[in-house]
This record gives structure tokens, sequence and C-alpha cells, in this order.
């Protein structure tokens, strides 16, 4: 009889089996509910960042290509800096020996102005030096 009683009146063992059912059928849809959203999340994670990639690929590929455009444009500009500054030496340097030139003329005019005056003083000396000993000749 208190088998009986107890079975009739005491839940708590089907309780407990309907609880881990319901549990157990819930940890499963459950978790192929989470599973299909992790999925799917990582699904869209993947083509998001396979969409990032190919935009990044594409932009560093169009900064590259932009990088290399500029260095042409310095390297010709800096080519271009360079001849001006040799046609500028160039034409500093032609000035400079057209100077040189024209300061080597008057030094020589010089030259030739002092040269004609110690000739003058060369020959006043010489003649002064000739009256001199022919004085002397005569006294002698």
């Amino acid at each position: 009889v208190g088998d009986i009683k107890s079975r009739l009146l005491d839940h708590r063992p089907v309780i407990n089996a309907e609880t881990r059912f319901f549990v157990k059928e819930f940890e499963e849809k459950r978790g192929n509910r989470e599973s299909r959203l992790l999925e799917n999340l990582n699904k869209m994670v993947r083509e998001a960042n396979d969409q990032i990639e190919s935009m990044n690929l594409e932009e560093t590929n169009q900064q590259l290509s932009d990088i290399i455009k500029r260095e042409a444009a310095n390297h010709v500009a800096e080519r271009v800096q360079q001849r001006e500054l040799e046609a500028q030496k160039g034409s500093q340097l032609q000035a400079n020996m057209e100077k040189l030139k024209e300061d080597w003329s008057e030094f020589l005019k010089e030259q030739q102005v002092l040269k004609e005056e110690v000739d003058e003083e060369h020959a006043k000396a010489v003649g002064e030096l000739g009256t001199r000993f022919s004085e002397k000749k005569k006294d002698l």
C-alpha cells in the first residue's frame, strides 16, 4: 500500500524525469539554433573579411601606383632642377670667365704702364749714370 501510495502521491520522480527531458530537448533545440546563428555569423564575418581584403587590396594597389607616379614625377623634377642648376652654373662660369678676362686685360694694361714707368726711370738713371761717368772721366 505504501508503494502504491507513494507512486500515486509522490510525483517527484516523474517531475524529475520530465524536467530532465525538457532540459535535454531545450538544450538540443537551443544548441542547434545557437550553432546555426554562430555559423551564420561566422559566414558573415568571412564575407566581410573577404570584401574588406579585396577593398584594401584594391586601395593598396591604387596607393602604390600613385606612389610610383609621384616618385617618377619627383625624379623628373629633380632632373629638371639639376639641369637648371647646371645651366645656371654654366652661365655663372661664363660670367666669371668674362670677368676674369677683363680683370686680366686690365692687369696687363696696368703692368704695361708700370713697365713703361720703370723703363723711363731706368733710362733716366742710365742717362744720369752715363753723364756722371763721363764727368768722372773728364775729371780723371
